[in-house]
């Protein structure tokens, strides 16, 4: 099946290289969205892309956010005729090898969308507590239960990747792809994948301060 991975970007010069290099060395088709970055990233992936003659490179003018860049990227997949639709981190914590992992039950027909689900036990106390807050969001404001909810690393069939609607822009986009999971009756599968934790990747995605300011935003967004 055809597999393209949708990579969103923010000022990762520091592990992009690695990463785009090591998903293209396997195989898989690309799509990065640069999301304003204003350090290398963008020539980094341009020149990789240039070097090994695959990839496709999108770039938002300014930075618009997580969700933005994931809406850009899936779009952009849409167009290439994919079977299945992956969504991958810039910060060097997922392992290329858990992509297959995650799109099995999709090949096998079993789900339409499968998380990847990271192993709390070893995850940092900082991101630990986010990211339970944002399970609780996801419970409490979409209504569906899951063991990860902000795990970067997902897999979309294209019936699933072409209904999802995005309107978030934040953090708070993992939460709400899982409320338009349930909403569209979509089979959702999580799998345990490898976590790669470095110093660098624990600074990256949702920790406590960020799960708070999204659930302070979904009650005024209530409340207005």
């Amino acid at each position: 099946m055809k597999i393209f991975v949708v990579l969103p970007a923010y000022n990762e010069e520091k592990t992009i290289e690695k990463v785009l290099k090591d998903l293209i060395d396997i195989g898989f088709e690309i799509v990065v969205v640069d999301d304003g970055s204003v350090d290398g990233t963008f020539s980094i992936v341009n020149r990789i892309i240039m070097e090994k003659k695959t990839g496709l490179l999108c770039r938002h003018i300014i930075n618009r956010g997580l969700g933005a860049a994931l809406k850009t990227g899936i779009e952009v997949a849409l167009m290439e005729d994919p079977d299945i639709i992956v969504t991958f981190d810039a910060d060097g914590q997922h392992d290329p090898k858990d992509i297959l992992k995650v799109s099995k039950p999709i090949i096998n027909d079993e789900a339409d969308v499968v998380i990847g689900m990271r192993n709390f036990k070893e995850m940092p106390s900082s991101k630990k507590i986010g990211n339970r807050i944002m399970n609780f969001i996801t419970l409490f404001f979409y209504g569906i239960n899951v063991n990860d909810s902000q795990s970067g690393l997902r897999a979309f069939n294209r019936k699933a990747a072409e209904t999802i609607i995005i309107n978030a822009r934040d953090y708070g986009v993992s939460s709400e792809i899982i409320g338009e999971i349930k909403r569209h009756n979509l089979r959702l599968i999580e799998v345990p994948i490898k976590t790669i934790y470095t110093n660098y990747s624990i600074k990256k995605g949702t920790n406590t301060n960020e799960g708070l300011k999204i659930l302070a935003k979904l009650i005024m967004n209530i409340l207005k």
